[in-house]
């Protein structure tokens, strides 16, 4: 009792109706032959379903890498003066002590 959408749509494919449809036949289907399609439903069923994976995976990847991007981006904010020794430096004091950043 599988029917497939691509069985009736396919391309070139003649959908006819039976009359009248045969006793075993359930009430609320229909009843059809289907002929002159170019491909059988099934080839195409699978050709549909390939390039569904090969579209989820590559957005995978590219969900991957955009991923990476951000969390490269984000590492690489720098504070003013907080994580480079060459940064800002404030005015120097007139004692000999200079007080350092510290680094926890």
């Amino acid at each position: 009792m599988h029917r497939s959408w691509w069985m009736e749509n396919g391309p070139g494919c003649t959908v006819t109706s039976v009359t009248p449809a045969p006793d075993w036949a359930p009430e609320d289907h229909r009843y059809i032959t289907v002929s002159g399609c170019f491909l059988e439903y099934q080839y195409i069923e699978v050709a549909h379903s390939s390039l569904q994976i090969v579209l989820a995976l590559a957005g995978f990847i590219y969900a991957c890498y955009v991923v990476k991007c951000i969390t490269e981006e984000e590492d690489s904010f720098d504070f003013i003066g907080g994580f480079d020794s060459y940064g800002y430096q404030g005015p120097q004091k007139t004692s000999h002590l200079q007080l350092q950043p510290m680094y926890m």
